[in-house]
């Protein structure tokens, strides 16, 4: 395919921002290459500045589980930006959308909308220190949370050491308020819960892993995960990525989870910044002006955002058979990577749940970050590029998920696995 307009507008971008985008994993540092520059989006396709069509798998990260420019949530977007775009002040749509928050999360009595993803996880784990009077939260290897300083955080040498940061410009001291676990060992969990559970506020944790690639989480787990309960700690699911899309209720329904605190993006905003960190009342309560947990944002509650997130959740809402849709259709595209990688000989795990799929060019399982890591990096290149050539654009990285919408069919499935066949 012809890119060079994308090259070129690459290369331009490159003197004005760093690295040339506004998010890293953009810039292809992962498989190579010139990223693409998408001007318009239709359904399932994607279409760069030199008018090459993909079947796209990335969908934003993850919010257009409706597909692109899907027409409801456009004509709202354009219904409520004609009377304002934006008014630093209560907007009816908050209260709608939070309305369809707690229809989807029955657990959820109080929601605080913010802009980004980080801000929600970033207040949940301020609130949940608030809430318990306790200053360290554990987090599991592999799983993202944001960039925000206490989260970009790594293990240290031991299970039940302090973490250290993972990214210049975050203090040592700030890192070693951050406990390191990994993913998927509920033993280590239990160790360090009997050992330092009453110093602990919260454990945030993605229900099902997406930015390590898919990972899924045994039911041991899960009920190590529920068992910090009776040590104080407060549950965070940061279900940014997962809410609204495993079901309406997103992971907490899917897999039964009894979290105290739940952050929730992408698909709340339906394509526009819309973030949200929500909860029991008595804890939520302690947010200002409730409360003395401080919070604001400026854009907070946009009502753009607002309507094309309340677009999308009432599409939802009102068809939830989509979700068995989407399972189907995950689980054709799953079967058939595995067939034309089997046959190639080409050692594999393909690690799905329901819209959410990746690719490890590794033995399987993979359960743990650790077990993620073996992955044939350099093979995933050639896979990626492979792919990209022949009009289908995956996620430019091995530890990011793909993602379906309801907008893909058999047909964007059946060529996206011709593609592989002919790129294998």
């Amino acid at each position: 395919m012809e890119r060079s307009t994308s090259a070129r507008l690459f290369a331009e971008a490159s003197e004005h921002i760093p690295g040339g985008v506004s998010s890293p994993v953009r810039a292809f540092r992962a498989v190579g290459g010139t990223p693409l520059f998408l001007v318009r989006g239709e359904g399932a396709y994607a279409f760069d500045a030199d008018g090459n069509r993909y079947v796209d798998y990335v969908m934003s990260w993850g919010p257009l589980i409706l597909g692109h420019a899907h027409p409801e949530v456009v004509a709202r977007v354009k219904e409520v930006a004609e009377k304002g775009l934006t008014f630093g002040a209560p907007h009816p749509l908050e209260v709608a959308l939070a309305q369809a928050v707690k229809r989807a999360y029955p657990g959820v009595d109080l929601v605080r909308f913010v802009s980004t993803g980080t801000e929600a996880t970033m207040s949940a784990i301020r609130l949940a220190r608030g809430y318990t009077g306790r200053k360290y939260v554990v987090k599991f290897r592999g799983n993202y949370h944001g960039h925000a300083d206490g989260l970009l955080v790594e293990a240290g040498s031991g299970a039940l050491t302090f973490g250290v940061p993972s990214s210049a410009g975050v203090p040592e001291e700030y890192a070693r308020l951050t406990l390191v676990l990994e993913y998927n060992d509920p033993e280590g969990l239990r160790v360090l819960l009997r050992a330092r559970g009453e110093e602990i506020a919260a454990i945030i944790f993605e229900p099902v892993v997406g930015n390590a690639g898919v990972l899924v989480p045994t039911e041991e787990f899960l009920k190590a995960l529920h068992e910090a309960k009776d040590y104080g700690v407060l549950l965070i699911a940061d279900e940014v990525m997962t809410g609204f899309r495993l079901a309406f209720g997103g992971a907490t329904e899917r897999l039964g989870l009894k979290p105290d605190l739940v952050t929730l993006g992408k698909i709340l905003g339906g394509g526009l910044p819309a973030a949200a960190y929500a909860g029991r009342r008595e804890i939520m309560e302690k947010v200002a002006p409730l409360g003395p947990v401080y919070q604001a944002g400026t854009l907070s509650g946009n009502p753009l955002a607002m309507a094309a997130g309340l677009a999308t959740l009432e599409i939802l809402e009102k068809n939830q058979g989509y979700y068995a849709y989407l399972e189907a259709l995950g689980a054709r595209l799953e079967a058939g990577l595995r067939e034309a990688l089997g046959e190639k000989g080409i050692p594999h795990a393909v690690n799905r749940m329901g819209s959410m799929l990746t690719v490890f060019f590794t033995e399987g399982p993979v359960r743990t970050f650790q077990d993620a890591r073996r992955t044939d990096t350099g093979l995933f290149k050639r896979f990626f590029h492979g792919l990209l050539d022949r009009g289908v654009y995956w996620p430019p990285s091995n530890f990011e998920a793909a993602f379906l919408s309801v907008a893909h069919t058999e047909k964007e499935v059946d060529r996206t696995l011709e593609a592989v066949r002919q790129a294998l």
